[in-house]
């Protein structure tokens, strides 16, 4: 056992002397972890998207450019076969000219005079060259941009010829239009498995969330109800009253946890109750429990029942980490105003601190599972929150303005309870 004691020992000080000694060591370290940081699914699969889309387009290129030559070929032929029409007079050279001729069905081509000049046209829309006088006109310029014309003399004194422009055919069009074709397949492709994937990490994720939440409220269940029991005992004895009483109220906010926790993963039961009341209660009661020198607010621009469908329990849980999360943001000393407004359809409730505020980098993070800027806490708190908020109350919660070493304002928005008259408009 000493033997590999002092193995290990040798191991550990031969490695922390070449880091120490070689700057070489921990950069290489620092890369291997980089690499292993960027090289995941995702981007194994967008590597692989890029082979084979890159694959394509350059074996698409090769095909496009052989059929290119080909017909060229094809139409050096077809202008023979034109030449041997004008100036033979053997019947059989004749019917086969004739016959190369009427086989070219696909490839555009427009004749025109030594000078330009249109005089006939094949594999073109008939239709656009009778009603519209500049489509054949396009089309020769296109033509003349891709290949040079191929002459067919008609006489030297005076100079008479036939020009042919060709373009490309439908073949070779489909040929280079099919990358972009197929890139539109993989990037759809792409899309569907991150979709897929995300969602299969959600529903695991809410499953995780789930869990954790059932288990919480069955093991508090328990020791709730057994204090429960002591509180009762106290009550019976004499002289204990100012003491179980207080007693009490903690177990009775260890019993509004467990139902709390026990209601994440079940659709709640909403009811219509009073907001202004319901976050005035949780102001109240984090009040209790924060220092003097932090200041409360409470603005609702003189509405005293604004009604809304909420489930009492879990909407007190969002205000209270509001809450709480605005006093810790503070350091012990500063105010926290929560203001209700209305419109038509909407309530929206801000809770504004006077905290040290939140970079601009970390504000789309903040509802993510696991961030926190705390040096204690999992970072649950906001991620909750936000589940409430919109999966259980299909509401919407956000940061609406938040400014380093200034504060920070959340926004809670509820849909108000069909029937209710506002009588505030006040955004």
């Amino acid at each position: 056992m000493k033997k590999y004691e002092a193995y290990l020992m040798t191991f550990a000080g031969t490695l922390y002397f070449t880091t120490r000694t070689c700057p070489l060591v921990p950069n290489i370290f620092y890369i291997r972890s980089m690499i292993a940081q960027w090289f995941n699914w995702r981007t194994l699969l967008a590597l692989v998207a890029i082979l084979i889309v890159s694959g394509t387009v350059f074996y698409s290129q090769y095909l496009a450019d052989k059929i290119a030559a080909e017909e060229k070929i094809k139409m050096e032929t077809w202008t023979e076969a034109q030449r041997t029409i004008i100036s033979s007079s053997d019947e059989a050279s004749l019917n086969l000219a004739a016959r190369i001729s009427s086989d070219n069905n696909d490839i555009p081509i427009i004749e025109t005079t030594e000078k330009d000049s249109i005089t006939d046209f094949r594999n073109l829309d008939s239709l656009k060259a009778t009603t519209d006088k500049e489509y054949l006109t396009a089309k020769l310029k296109e033509f003349r941009n891709l290949h040079a014309p191929l002459v067919v003399e008609l006489s030297k004194t005076p100079y008479t010829a036939n020009k042919y422009y060709y373009g490309k055919s439908k073949l070779q069009q489909q040929v280079r239009y099919y990358p972009l074709v197929q890139l539109l397949v993989v990037a759809l492709f792409i899309i569907v498995t991150v979709i897929a994937q995300r969602t299969s990490y959600r529903s695991t994720q809410n499953q995780v969330w789930v869990g954790l939440a059932k288990e919480t409220a069955h093991q508090l269940g328990t020791p709730v109800s057994s204090l429960k029991g002591w509180v009762e005992v106290l009550n019976e004895t004499g002289g204990n009253e100012s003491m179980s009483a207080e007693i009490a109220k903690d177990v009775n906010r260890l019993e509004l946890i467990t139902d709390r926790f026990g209601k994440i993963g079940s659709q709640p039961q909403l009811e219509p109750r009073n907001i202004v009341k319901q976050v005035q209660y949780m102001v109240d009661y984090i009040k209790k429990r924060a220092g003097s020198k932090v200041e409360f607010r409470m603005n609702t621009g003189g509405q005293e029942d604004i009604q809304a469908m909420i489930s009492p329990p879990l909407f007190d849980w969002v205000i209270e980490n509001l809450l709480k999360n605005a006093l810790d943001a503070m350091e012990g000393k500063g105010f926290i105003e929560t203001e209700i407004t209305q419109t038509e359809t909407q309530i929206f409730i801000d809770v504004t601190d006077s905290g040290k505020g939140i970079a601009k980098a970390n504000i789309s993070k903040v509802f993510k599972p696991g961030f926190t800027t705390k040096k204690r806490g999992w970072g649950l708190g906001l991620t909750l929150t936000r589940r409430i908020v919109e999966q259980y109350h299909k509401g919407r919660i956000s940061v609406k303005w938040s400014e380093v070493n200034k504060g920070t304002t959340f926004r809670v928005e509820l849909n108000r309870q069909a029937g209710q008259h506002a009588t505030s408009t006040q955004q």
